[in-house]
């Protein structure tokens, strides 16, 4: 191989090299700056596919996607100086490519760390102007609103970066105010459980006394029925033994005598001490065979 033929691919590898490194490619969900020699000079390159030139330019990139910031837990005092501890995220993207790029030297984990710093200041100074009840249920929607609008002002002549959404995920007290509210509430619900109870037994006693009397009444009532049907029986009985005495008084004075004998000798050693002649055995003397 002659030296022009291999000085000529030399220059032909050094050119494809040299265009391969002109081009460059910005996709849709990227930003990104041209720089010449470190110094900004596009700074706002469209999606799409460019010219550079090698050594002199570079390009920087980041991600224009929606990204997510969550804070650390913090711990923020109300209006009336009560202790809360604050979970919240924010959600942000980059909107001035260069203003992002100069900041943060276009490093995610700067942009991160300067917003956190911003966003636990503008919750601090929003917890600070409501009451424990606005913060957790009253105004609460209205608080992620001031603070989204505060922080995306600060973040967009600072950083370059465009703040969404701020949420508050969750808002908890300390543990030690935990553990106290725990055992005032235990405490409430133990003497409710004791009023209830009382009540309980104090209805429970007038149920049993209501049933009591009730019962007494039922027997009286029973007791007083059954005495008025065994007087009518009594009665009835009465009349029946006149009617046939009255009839027949002689029949009448036997069949008594026949009683008298029953209930007498119903049992085996049932003794009767009796003169012979004595009326009671009147009917037994007078038997013929």
């Amino acid at each position: 191989m002659s030296n022009k033929t291999l000085i000529g691919l030399l220059t032909g590898v050094l050119l494809v090299i040299l265009a391969w490194n002109s081009f460059y490619i910005v996709s849709q969900t990227e930003r990104a700056v041209l720089l010449r020699f470190g110094k900004v000079e596009v700074a706002d390159v469209q999606p799409g596919l460019h010219i550079r030139v090698p050594v002199m330019n570079q390009v920087r990139k980041f991600d224009a996607r929606l990204l997510t910031l969550d804070s650390q837990t913090s711990r923020f005092l109300t209006l009336e100086k009560k202790a809360v501890m604050v979970d919240a995220y924010a959600k942000w993207r980059v909107a001035d490519a260069e203003r992002f790029y100069t900041a943060t030297s276009g490093l995610k984990q700067v942009a991160d760390e300067r917003l956190s710093r911003r966003l636990e200041a503008g919750l601090r100074d929003q917890f600070g102007k409501r009451t424990l009840h606005e913060v957790v249920s009253g105004k609460r929607d209205e608080l992620m609103a001031d603070i989204t609008r505060s922080l995306n002002r600060m973040a967009s002549q600072e950083l370059g970066i465009e703040v969404v959404d701020v949420r508050v995920k969750r808002i908890d007290l300390p543990r030690e105010v935990n553990r106290s509210v725990f055992e005032r509430m235990s405490t409430e619900r133990e003497r409710e459980a004791r009023e209830h109870r009382a009540k309980g037994a104090e209805q429970a006693e007038g149920i049993r006394a209501d049933a009591d009397r009730q019962r007494r009444v039922l027997i009286a009532e029973a007791y007083r029925e059954a005495e008025e049907t065994r007087g009518d029986g009594d009665a009835k009985a009465a009349e029946i033994y006149a009617r046939a005495y009255n009839q027949d008084r002689e029949f009448y004075a036997f069949y008594r005598s026949l009683q008298a004998y029953r209930e007498s000798f119903a049992s085996k050693s049932d003794v009767l001490v009796l003169d012979p002649d004595n009326d009671f055995f009147r009917y037994l003397r007078n038997a013929k065979p």
